[in-house]
């Protein structure tokens, strides 16, 4: 499975909020620095090919006219508490769905995971919840909620001092490091990797369902 995401992130939403200073910006300040370093907090996503389902009334056809049911994940969003030693974060989301068939009522139950993942490729955690959608007689489409949620560390989250002072510190045109990005350094990068955390939902597919998702 691919873990690239969708990320939804403060920084992000920031960027849309014209003359606003977001977290990571590059400010020039008697010399040149980063003006702030990211939180605690994890970015919420969704991985490639996993926020949408396609159930199929006959096992092994994935012809158009053979699906039963569809459903997508969305309208993600997060909350985050960090004030604690534990991090505690969640992801809430809808699920739409439409069945061809509309005939009588239908409870279809979807599995959803959520996965925390550090450094953009470990799993640290992951749990298999449900999400149930109920179509009254004669209705095509429904929907339901869903939520997912993980604690994290909050000391494995938080850059070291010693780096965050390397990224913040304040340069000055002619300093032999002036033009260096210090996030560019091997060891810098490899400490915000092991302080990154995300947390990941998305439908918990088959085989199969993935390789339809990623090949049609």
């Amino acid at each position: 499975m691919t873990l690239r995401t969708r990320l939804i992130t403060a920084s992000l939403l920031a960027v849309a909020l014209a003359g606003c200073r977001s977290s990571g910006d590059i400010v020039v300040d008697e010399g040149v620095g980063i003006s702030a370093v990211r939180g605690t907090c994890p970015a919420v996503g969704v991985p490639d090919y996993t926020g949408d389902i396609t159930m199929f009334r006959t096992p092994g056809s994935v012809t158009a006219d053979n699906i039963d049911v569809v459903a997508a994940m969305t309208n993600v969003r997060t909350t985050c508490n960090d004030s604690g030693e534990k991090v505690y974060a969640t992801a809430n989301f809808d699920v739409l769905a439409r069945r061809t068939d509309t005939r009588g009522a239908r409870s279809v139950t979807l599995p959803y995971f959520v996965t925390v993942l550090r450094g953009g490729s470990a799993v640290i955690t992951k749990r298999v919840g449900e999400v149930t959608i109920n179509f009254a007689d004669g209705q095509e489409r429904a929907s339901a909620s869903g939520q997912g949620a993980a604690y994290i560390d909050k000391a494995e989250a938080t850059l070291p001092a010693d780096i965050r002072q390397r990224i913040t510190r304040k340069r000055k045109a002619g300093d032999a490091d002036a033009a260096v990005d210090p996030l560019s350094q091997p060891e810098v990068k490899a400490a915000v990797a092991r302080a990154t955390f995300e947390l990941l939902v998305g439908f918990q597919l088959t085989q199969d369902q993935l390789n339809y998702n990623a090949t049609r």
